[in-house]
């Protein structure tokens, strides 16, 4: 058998139904396997970037995970960003490079190590990938590929997952193999600490009992593993406030009774009011990073005791000033199933707390009435609240970066069988668009909501051919404040009003969209005030194509409200009146760290 159709039996076994690539002459014997196996296709896109991020939102909405082949030096390198989402967000996919002949490499000869450059295009991938890969390898022997392959698949979907790299010369990819006789691999089953784990749900359940002012914390983790059945059995078992990060915005419905918001840097004023006045705190895989705890970590929850559930351990034993107290370093499905069996059906209340927690959500609203009033321009929240009453029940929305993200995060409301999400961890401008093109194939070419900056657009806008010539019903929705608002709210608050490359004033400028759309063959629509928010959306959200959606908004539009100046999470500016904030204050406040200044 040749390996390289060894290879795509092996991704069709696997159920990898798609793979996104463009090809090249390091890759050819790979992709000509296509042309025998019938049971596998692959989308053709305009920039390996694009390909990866492709991939990336293939696998996390797809029943299995997603691939690219690319060929060597800049198809391999062009791939980075994307895989890097992947490896932040935990996203298992799996990447195929072609690489030069061996006998082409600087490995080949000693007197070849200290030479740049043997074959063309030879760039060592493989070096470069290990930092964001949970496996990156070159393949030296056709005899290895089984072994490799299955190793690959195996470190991708297991623990915490994420992206895998195989780098696979061209004179490999054409060599006969007798797959019957090849080596395999073997994983090592890992055991469950089951005592210890029964001994710390316990000594929760304990804490919890006696807490006047828990609150649980739903993080990312719970999608990537796979728990949200487990999660919502889990939580009929609490009346008490439940609060997302960023990357848990999805995991329940925002319409649940408890829910009180998306807590951290830009959360709610009540989610952190809650969090920074809670007693004990439960954390389901969150790793608790500076954009939920601020930029001081010992000032997050200061009060409580925190137990979190993480399947890295690295995240549970970090030291950066945030105390865990019961770190459980166990899959979310083996700490549901555990608590599940020990808690015998007891109902964990308090009702006052709750109570409580629900008027902080109702006196400070993300969206203020005073954004629906607005008449010049559109409000990107009221917007967002416009666009949560035009969304399906199972609707998904992929936002990219920067001030959109916020908007949408802060105040879409995601309901029944949505999806939210973006590249958190990575957060690269570009994601969003090819992140919908993936998400659309993956789903059998559904509609897919892609809320986009006329910034972050741009970055891989050459993808509009690819929606088009896949007949993907995407809806590009641009939130046009002509330029890089997040960056001059920065410069803002830090830099006197120094507005450096963030407006056309500074060179940064945008294309006509409207031309851009027409030339690709896309319906273009504007929305310039809040009055025709309803009748533009409603028509261009229910057509049956993709659309192109221009939303201009104030070109100063501040993200309200966000933390800043290393001021404690409860602090938010716009700052409140310092008799209101104490007002909500049950734990004693502290002073803010003049040093720290918060990220963008």
């Amino acid at each position: 058998m040749n390996l390289s159709d060894y290879v795509l039996k092996f991704l069709e076994q696997k159920k990898v139904k798609n793979v996104f690539t463009i090809t090249g002459g390091a890759i050819c014997f790979l992709m000509d396997a296509f042309s025998r196996n019938k049971n596998m296709t692959y989308t053709s896109v305009a920039h390996e970037q694009a390909a990866a991020m492709m991939a990336d939102s293939f696998s996390r909405l797809g029943p299995n995970f997603s691939a690219t082949i690319v060929t060597s030096g800049p198809g391999a390198t062009n791939l980075l960003t994307g895989i890097a989402c992947s490896w932040f967000d935990s996203v298992p996919s799996i990447h195929i490079c072609g690489q030069v002949n061996r006998y082409e490499l600087r490995n080949f000869d000693k007197t070849l190590e200290k030479v740049r450059q043997v074959g063309f295009q030879e760039t060592d991938i493989v070096s470069m990938a290990k930092p964001i890969t949970k496996f990156a390898y070159q393949l030296k022997h056709e005899n290895e590929i089984k072994y490799i392959l299955q190793k690959a698949y195996f470190i991708s979907q297991s623990g915490r997952p994420g992206p895998v790299l195989i780098d696979i010369p061209m004179d490999l990819q054409r060599k006969k193999i007798i797959p019957e006789k090849l080596k395999s691999f073997y994983p090592k089953k890992k055991k469950i600490k089951k005592q210890k784990l029964i001994r710390q749900i316990k000594e929760i359940l304990k804490v919890l009992k006696k807490a006047k002012r828990p609150v649980i914390i739903i993080g990312g983790g719970v999608r990537i593993s796979k728990t949200i059945k487990d999660l919502n059995i889990f939580l009929k078992k609490f009346d008490i406030p439940l609060v997302t990060t960023w990357s848990g915005v999805d995991s329940i419905t925002h319409d649940t009774k408890n829910y009180i918001g998306n807590v951290g840097v830009y959360g709610s004023r009540s989610a952190n009011f809650v969090v920074q006045n809670s007693d004990f705190v439960l954390s389901l895989g969150t790793r608790l990073d500076t954009r939920i705890t601020g930029g001081v970590p010992k000032n997050f929850a200061r009060e409580a005791i925190i137990a979190s559930v993480d399947i890295d351990k690295y995240e549970l034993n970090k030291k950066r000033g945030l105390k865990i107290n019961i770190k459980i370093n166990e899959c979310l499905s083996d700490f549901f199933c555990y608590f599940e069996n020990i808690s015998n059906n007891s109902i964990i209340s308090k009702p006052e707390w709750l109570k409580k927690s629900l008027l902080w959500k109702k006196k400070y609203p993300i969206i203020l009435d005073d954004y629906k009033k607005q008449k010049k321009y559109v409000n990107p929240y009221f917007f967002m609240e416009k666009l949560s009453e035009k969304l399906s029940k199972d609707d998904v929305v992929i936002a990219d970066d920067g001030a959109h993200l916020t908007w949408t995060i802060q105040a879409l409301k995601v309901l029944k069988k949505q999806r939210l999400f973006s590249a958190f961890g990575n957060s690269p401008m570009g994601y969003a668009f090819p992140a919908s093109i993936g998400a659309s194939i993956a789903l059998n070419k559904k509609r897919i909501i892609c809320i986009d900056g006329d910034g972050s657009i741009q970055i891989n806008i050459q993808e509009l051919q690819t929606m088009i010539s896949n007949k993907l019903p995407v809806k590009i929705i641009i939130i046009n404040n002509d330029g890089y608002g997040i960056i001059k709210q920065f410069q803002d608050l830090y830099l006197d009003k120094r507005y450096e490359a963030v407006d056309s004033k500074k060179g940064v400028t945008n294309p006509n969209f409207k031309k851009v759309a027409k030339a690709y063959g896309i319906k273009y629509s504007e929305i310039k005030n809040n009055s025709n928010i309803d009748k533009i959306l409603k028509k261009a959200i229910n057509s049956k194509n993709a659309e192109f959606i221009n939303v201009f908004i104030k070109p100063d539009q501040k993200i309200i409200p966000k933390l800043t100046f290393g001021s404690s999470l409860e602090d938010l500016s716009p700052k409140l009146a310092r008799d209101e904030l104490l007002d909500n204050m049950i734990v004693k406040p502290v002073i803010r760290n003049k040093k720290i200044i918060e990220s963008n």
